[in-house]
C-alpha cells in the first residue's frame, strides 16, 4: 500500500515528505529538529526508513539524514553538485531511489542553488520541487552558486514537463499552502508561469533585496556534512532515565512494566479529581494527587531534579499534563500510556479501588 504524508515544521516552514511502499519508507527535505516526530510516525505505521533524500543543501534549517542514519540505519541521498561530504549515495540527473515496488527519479533544477534536485514519483503524479518551485514563487538565486538564468531552464524543462496533472510538493511555504500542480503554476506562477521571459525573471530576481536567512551560517555547513553535528555528537538525545517512546503526538511515554521498573526513581503524580483518586481504578501506590485544574499552580510541589510521570484514567488528561509541565520547564516529563486503565489490566499493584 502506498502511503504519502506532509510533515510541516513552524520554525523554519518546511514541509518533510514521507512515501512509502511495501513497508519501506523515504523522507525528503528531514528536519534534525523533528527527527523524534517522524521516527515516531514511521514506528506507529510500521515503516522502516530506508533513505532519507534532500533537495538541495538548505540554509534556513539543519538537515536530519545523519540522525536518522544514527537511529535507524537509513541511506543519505543527495545531489553530487551539491558538494556535500558525508552522504551515501550520491546523484545525478535521471538516477532513481527505490523504496518498496515504487521510485523517486532525481531531476537536476539548479539556479535556486547548485545542487538543486526534484524528485518525481515513477507514475509522474506527484514531484518535490524542494525550492527551485514554490507556489507561486520560487526559491531565491543569490547565493550557493546561484542563477536565475538557470532556474528558469530548469523549471521550465524539468519542471514544466511534466503532465498538467502532476503535483507539485514544494520545499517551503510561508501563507500555509500545501500543494500545487504544473498546471496551476504553468499559468499563475507571477515569476515563471505565463508569458514571463528569462528577461523578465532575472530582471525580478535581481532586484528582490532580501536580507540572507538568519541561520544561513550554521545550517549550510551542517548541511554541507549532511546535518552531522560538529563532533558528531547529538543535542536533544532521547532520555535515558527509563525506556520511553516517543509519539507521533509530540510526547514522550512511558508502558506500565518500565514504569514498575522506576519505583523510587521518578515522581508519579496523579491528574484525577481527588473522587477518582480511591475509585474502583484505585491509584498508583505512591503517586502524588495533583488535579489537572491545579496543577500549573501547585507545580512547585514537584522537584526538578527527577523525572515526572503523569497518569490519569486513560492517558488523554495526563497528556495535556505532560504539556503543562513541559511548559513549566520540566525537562523529564513522560505520560505513562493507557493510563489506570492498562496499568490494572496488566496487573500492576495499586491503592484503593476494587482488587
Amino acid at each position: 500500500m502506498f502511503v504519502f504524508r506532509q510533515l510541516f515544521d513552524p520554525t523554519s516552514s518546511t514541509y518533510t515528505y514521507l512515501l512509502a511502499d511495501g513497508g519501506q519508507a523515504v523522507l525528503i527535505d528531514s528536519v534534525f529538529e523533528q527527527t523524534s516526530r517522524d521516527t515516531a510516525l514511521l514506528r506507529e505505521l510500521g515503516l522502516q526508513l530506508v533513505a532519507t533524500l534532500d533537495t538541495h543543501v538548505h540554509a534556513d534549517h539543519v538537515t536530519g539524514a545523519w540522525l536518522h542514519r544514527q537511529r535507524s540505519g537509513s541511506c543519505i541521498v543527495l545531489s553530487r553538485a551539491a558538494g556535500a561530504v558525508g552522504a551515501d549515495r550520491l546523484v545525478t540527473h535521471g538516477d532513481t531511489v527505490s523504496f518498496g515496488s515504487r521510485h523517486l527519479q532525481a531531476r537536476a533544477t539548479p539556479g535556486h542553488t547548485q545542487g538543486c534536485t526534484t524528485w518525481v514519483l515513477d507514475d509522474a503524479s506527484m514531484a518535490f520541487t524542494g525550492d527551485a518551485l514554490l507556489i507561486r514563487g520560487c526559491g531565491r538565486t543569490d547565493f550557493q552558486q546561484g542563477s536565475a538564468s538557470d532556474l528558469y531552464a530548469s523549471v521550465h524543462t524539468q519542471i514544466f514537463s511534466l503532465p498538467a496533472q502532476c503535483l507539485l510538493y514544494p520545499g517551503h511555504d510561508y501563507r500555509g499552502l500545501t500543494v500545487s500542480s504544473v498546471a496551476e503554476e504553468r499559468s499563475y506562477n507571477p515569476r515563471l508561469g505565463g508569458s514571463a521571459s528569462v528577461d523578465d525573471f532575472t530582471g525580478y530576481m535581481h532586484h528582490l533585496g532580501l536580507p540572507h536567512p538568519k541561520l544561513i551560517d550554521r545550517a549550510v555547513p551542517a548541511n554541507l556534512r549532511c546535518g552531522e553535528p560538529q563532533h558528531g555528537l547529538a543535542p536533544g538525545a532521547e532520555p535515558t532515565w527509563a525506556p520511553v517512546t516517543f509519539t507521533f503526538g509530540g510526547l514522550w511515554e512511558i508502558a506500565p512494566d518500565s514504569l514498575a521498573e522506576q519505583f523510587g526513581l521518578v515522581q508519579v503524580v496523579d491528574v484525577r479529581e481527588p473522587a477518582e483518586f480511591n475509585d474502583s481504578l484505585g491509584h498508583i501506590p505512591g503517586a502524588l494527587l495533583l488535579p489537572l485544574a491545579e496543577l500549573e499552580a501547585r507545580s512547585a510541589e514537584l522537584s526538578r531534579d527527577r523525572p515526572v510521570v503523569a497518569v490519569c484514567r486513560s492517558g488523554a488528561r495526563s497528556a495535556q499534563a505532560c504539556v503543562l509541565l513541559t511548559r513549566a520547564g520540566f525537562l523529564q516529563v513522560a505520560n505513562l500510556a493507557g493510563g489506570m486503565l492498562r496499568w490494572r489490566a496488566q496487573g500492576h499493584g495499586v491503592e484503593g479501588g476494587i482488587a
